[in-house]
Parts: C-alpha cells; structure tokens; sequence
C-alpha cells in the first residue's frame, strides 16, 4: 500500500516464494543483461539502414519514415498487451516462446521482397522484442529483496548496452554483408538464446499467484497506475528522463554531419560506444538502492541530468563539450531508470510485469515525444534550441522531485529489512 512498501514486498513475497532463491546466480544475471541487450536492440537495428533499405525495396522517403514509427507502435502495443502476462503465466514459457517468435519476425524481415512485408515483420519484431521487460520482472523476482537493486541495475545495463550498440553493430554489419545480415545474424543469436535460457532458467519462480482473466489482467494495470501514487510518480520521472534522452539521440547527428564536423554515418554510430557509460550507472544506482538511498539518487542523478545540457549546447564548437554531454546524460538516465524500476517492482512483486510494463509505457510516450519535438525544432531553430528542450525535459524532472521527495508514498526503501535474506 502507498507508504509501506516494506510490508507489501515481505507479505507478497511470502506469499508467492519470490525473493530468495538461490537460483540468481551471478552469471544467470549476465546471461540475463545478455538476452535484455540483444532483445531490445532489434528495436533500433533499422535507424542506420533505411536510406538502404529503402533504395533496396523501391520505398519512397515516407514509407521508408514508417519502418521506425511501426517498430515502436509495436514495442508500445507489447508493453501494456503482452507483458502483464508475466504475472499469471510460467515466465519461463513465456520467454521461451516470446524470443522463438521473435525469430520468425526477424526472418520475415530479413526475407522481405516487398515494401508491405518489411513493414509487418518490423511491427511484429517490436511487438515481441518487449521480451526485455518480461526478462527484468523475472530478474527481480528472482532476486533476494536485500540485493533487488543490484540484479535490476546489472540487468538494466545490458538494456542499455543493447540500445546503444545496435546501430553501431547493424550499421558495421550492414557494410560488410547487407543490411538483411544484420537480422539474420540476430534471429541466429536469438535462437540461440532461447536455447539457452529454456535450459538454464529454473522452471518455477514462485509460480505466479495471480489467476485473472486476460482481461481483468489487463484492467489490473490501469488500477494498479490509479491506486499507487509512488508508480504515477515514478512514471512521469521515466517519461521525463527518457524524453531528454531520446531528445539527445534522436538530433545528434544532424549537427555531427554538418559544418565543422561532416562526420560519416558509421562515426556517427560509434558515438554510442561512449554512452555505454550509462551501463556502469545502471549498476551503481542499483547497489545505492540496496542501502535504501532511492531519493538521493534520484535526485543527484535529475541535477546532473540538467547540468548534461551546458556542455552538450557547445557540441558545434567542441567534441569534447559532446563526449562529456552524453556520458553525463547517459549516467543520469540510467540511474534514475534503475531506481524507478527497483521501487515499483517493491510495491507488489506479483504484479511485478504490469508495473514494469505500464512504466514502460511512459518511457515510450517519452521516447517519441522527445524524438518528434527534437527533430522539428532543429530544422526551425537549430541546436541550442534542442539543448534547451533537453535542458527543459531535464529540469522539470528535478523540480518534480523537489516538490514530491518528502511525499508520504515514496518508501525510500529499496533496501529489504534484514530478516528478508540476503
């Protein structure tokens, strides 16, 4: 309930089996951030091949536009119809099942002769890659309560990782084989990875308690976002945060391939390999979560999201200024996204999907708003226009917390009681 979030986690976990199992082995966790990172990448392989994929399959500049707004159509559409599933279903068979289709989306991609076959393969692959969020619910209710944090943190940078090599990793791939390689190599690994996770996942998690119906399981989501204050809040701090950051990396390469730059695509997309450094928050915010530092985290993580916006405002005039900018920004989104995730999945481990999946949804609507407001006002008002937008997104973040860290339902206790195990 709003304010305990302690009792809730020690009654629902005593009640499922969720919390202490030893079965969360270290590398069960890297196998884990492994299959999150390849998941959600096929979300954003496209970006660096349409202009071939396009030339490719004789799509006009429109057509070709809507391969990337379909894929996140798809992704938006399998956080709140897919996810919550989770909860009343054998997560394991779930995720099995899920990367097994994911597979036959891929190919269906990768084999497409006509511009209406590519469009409905790349719906259904972001439509199955929210795999991911199913993956980081099964993560955390595996995980002992004491050391929650941590596992959603390590879990979380292999999310990150993922998001920010993909276009690297398709654009390189792309050069040497074409880009249909780049998503058969990733149905390959797909395959592979369901594999190897219906092997090594254990077979019961705590079997999920919940015995809805599929559409009371869905309602459920939207009361669930009506009766806990703490999961609308961190909500909006998710569509906040991944607004600026999709403000950032969606407009990027607009000022890269101008004047004094003329950067190629391909250096372009290697600029990812310095937001990487967001994986490192993702874990360290996880372990602060633990000691039951949530707020401060919080907090710290807004300010430096906002300072990220001075630096990034001189990326015309210098490269350093951008470098530093990115791993800035990309430090603060992933520490506030892990302390979001830790503390919702708090509030009712046997809801632990529809939470996450509902907050997903926000970071959708704040990854497209982010996109379609940068992009726009670059081409009205240039770069310093983004950065303040960014800087706005940014700031609001922060004065949201200002006003809301001595409410009543933000338990800073990502931190399990001792008796929890650990």
């Amino acid at each position: 309930m709003p304010g305990n979030g302690e009792a809730v986690t020690r009654r629902t976990e005593a009640r499922s089996g969720e919390g202490p199992a030893g079965a969360l082995s270290r590398g069960v966790v890297i196998l884990f951030a492994v299959a999150c990172g390849a998941a959600v990448a096929n979300v954003y392989f496209s970006q660096p091949l349409l202009v071939t994929m396009g030339h490719d399959l004789a799509m006009s500049p429109a057509l070709v536009g809507s391969v990337v707004t379909l894929t996140h159509i798809g992704y938006g559409l399998g956080l709140f119809f897919l996810v919550p599933l989770g909860d009343v279903a054998d997560r394991r068979r779930l995720i099995v099942a899920q990367l097994l289709l994911l597979v036959v989306a891929l190919g269906v991609v990768a084999a497409a002769h006509t511009a209406a076959m590519l469009l409905v393969g790349m719906a259904a692959t972001g439509l199955l890659a929210v795999v991911t969020q199913t993956l980081v619910a099964f993560a955390a209710s595996l995980a002992p309560p004491a050391g929650r944090g941590r596992v959603v943190g390590l879990v979380t940078s292999g999310v990150v990782v993922g998001i920010l090599l993909a276009r690297t990793a398709s654009g390189l791939l792309a050069d040497l084989a074409g880009w249909r390689s780049v998503y058969l190599a990733s149905a390959s690994l797909t395959a592979l990875l369901a594999l190897v996770l219906h092997r090594v996942l254990p077979r019961r998690s705590g079997a999920p308690t919940a015995t809805l119906r599929y559409g009371q399981l869905l309602r459920s989501t939207i009361t669930l976002f009506a009766r806990e204050r703490l999961l609308r809040l961190r909500a909006l701090f998710g569509l906040l945060i991944f607004a600026a950051f999709s403000t950032l990396w969606s407009s990027v390469a607009l000022p890269l391939s101008e004047a004094p730059y003329f950067l190629p695509h391909s250096a372009i997309g290697a600029l990812g390999l310095i937001g990487v450094a967001g994986a490192l928050a993702a874990t360290v915010a996880g372990r602060l979560n633990d000691r039951g530092l949530s707020r401060l985290t919080t907090g710290l993580a807004l300010a430096l999201l906002a300072a990220s916006w001075l630096p990034l405002a001189f990326t015309r005039s210098s490269f350093w200024a951008l470098v530093v900018g990115v791993i800035l920004l990309d430090l603060a989104v992933q520490a506030v996204h892990v302390t979001n995730q830790t503390l919702i999945y708090a509030l009712h481990p046997d809801a632990g999907s529809r939470l996450i999946g509902g907050y997903m949804v926000f970071y959708s609507i704040g990854s497209a708003t982010g996109a379609i407001a940068a992009t726009s006002l670059y081409t009205l008002a240039g770069w310093g226009a983004v950065c303040a937008l960014g800087a706005a997104f940014s700031c609001l973040g922060l004065v949201l917390w200002a006003f809301t860290r001595h409410g009543s339902s933000e338990p800073d206790t990502a931190k399990a009681p001792s008796c929890s195990g650990g």
